[in-house]
This record gives C-alpha cells, sequence and structure tokens, in this order.
C-alpha cells in the first residue's frame, strides 16, 4: 500500500506541475518576444492578436507586408496608442497619437461601426492602400478585410490624414485630444511619415477587446505560424 501511495503522490505532483501556469506555458514566438521588447507600451495580448490576424491573412493568399501598424483604442485618446513596426528589422518605428470616430466616445472609444455616416471608428484587419491627396493633404487609403466589420471603410472614406486636432495640449482643456468622423487620424507633425511607412500593402490592425468582434472575427483564430521575419521577406 505505500507503494501505491508514493506513486499517487508523484503522479499528483507531476500533474501539479504540468498545470502551472509558468511551466504549462507555451513559449511566446521569437518575433513577438522582439516586437514587445521595442513597444513596452503596447499591451502583449493585443499585439499577439495582431500578428496572428496577418498570419491568417498571409494564410489566405495575402501579399506579405513590411510594416505592421497597431492601433489599441481600449487606451484613452490622450495615449500614445498607435504602434508602426518594422517587420523585417523587427523593430519600432513610430508610437504616437492616434484619433478615434466622434461618435465613439469621448477620451475612451467604446463603440464601433461598419456603417455610412455612423463616424464611428471601425475595428480589425486592414491593408494600407494608395496615397492621395485630398481635404485633409496627404493622406492613405484603407482597405477593411473583415466582411461586416470593416469592409466599408474605403466607402466609407476611413483614411489615414493628418489633423490639426490631434494635439496632446488639448487634453488639458477638455480631456481628450479632437475627435473624427472614424479616420484613424494622427498629428500632422508625422502624417507625412506615417503614410509613406504604411502606402503600399501594409497591415494595420485596430483593437478593441469588443464581445461581438472577438466571437465572430476569422482573423482572431489563426496562431502565427512562422517567425514575422520569414513572413516580411517572402
Amino acid at each position: 500500500m505505500s507503494g501505491l501511495l508514493r506513486r499517487l503522490c508523484i503522479s499528483l505532483v507531476g500533474l501539479c506541475l504540468l498545470s502551472s501556469p509558468l511551466l504549462a506555458a507555451t513559449p511566446e514566438p521569437p518575433a513577438l518576444e522582439r516586437l514587445a521588447r521595442v513597444a513596452p507600451g503596447l499591451d502583449r495580448q493585443v499585439l499577439r492578436h495582431a500578428l496572428a490576424a496577418m498570419q491568417c491573412a498571409l494564410n489566405h493568399g495575402a501579399e506579405p507586408a513590411k510594416r505592421l501598424a497597431v492601433i489599441d483604442y481600449a487606451q484613452p485618446s490622450t495615449a500614445r496608442r498607435l504602434w508602426i513596426f518594422d517587420l523585417q528589422g523587427q523593430r519600432l518605428l513610430l508610437n504616437d497619437l492616434v484619433a478615434h470616430g466622434r461618435r465613439s466616445g469621448e477620451n475612451f472609444a467604446t463603440r464601433f461601426s461598419n456603417a455610412l455616416n455612423s463616424h464611428q471608428s471601425s475595428l480589425g484587419l486592414f491593408r494600407a492602400a494608395e496615397s492621395y491627396r485630398g481635404k485633409h493633404g496627404y493622406s492613405l487609403r484603407l482597405d477593411g478585410l473583415e466582411p461586416g466589420v470593416n469592409d466599408r471603410a474605403r466607402e466609407r472614406a476611413i483614411v489615414i490624414h493628418g489633423a490639426s486636432y490631434v494635439d496632446p495640449r488639448l487634453a488639458s482643456s477638455q480631456g481628450r485630444i479632437g475627435r473624427s468622423l472614424g479616420c484613424p487620424a494622427v498629428r500632422p507633425e508625422v502624417a507625412r511619415m506615417v503614410v509613406d511607412q504604411l502606402k503600399g500593402g501594409q497591415f494595420v490592425f485596430a483593437w478593441y477587446p469588443d464581445r461581438d468582434w472577438l466571437q465572430g472575427s476569422a482573423y482572431l483564430d489563426c496562431p502565427p505560424q512562422s517567425p514575422v521575419a520569414s513572413l516580411a521577406r517572402r
């Protein structure tokens, strides 16, 4: 009986060790580790979802990209919640402010839409397309890749452009930066750099823990399968 009890105890200890979060956790992909290291202000889970969404697009035939922009709408508008990564060099190119739609919320965006004239931001994975000059100057068109979530972005004229209301000084007077009609507007000082870095097919990922989107997005169910650096070099 003592031998049986000993074997039972050893089995139970092994089971407890395997169920330990520290030991059971799978290693993070190297690319995720490196990108997270250069962007400590970006929630690791958000970055993980962004890389998974990009991988999912590649799995379905999308052309590889050299850069990835991540917007974390769970952070307030007064935070630098836009990150642009160089996937080949696995380095951070920019961390700056970005606006949300005026009907998405005040300092925090909590409502999102794919509808015309909603004046709300959209979530999900986008492909940055061509640059152009419009009423906001040098701008960048976006094509949403998620049906029913952001695929009307071009029709809605959801573009990246510079806007004077993306100004951190407004935070002290009104508690937030200015808001757009749904566009991820950026500071005029960085607008050209943002457009030039993303135009021509780079990926843009907009995040918020929206329950319907989390449950319904096909792009969030594809785990990264290979290092980001190799994806960018294909």
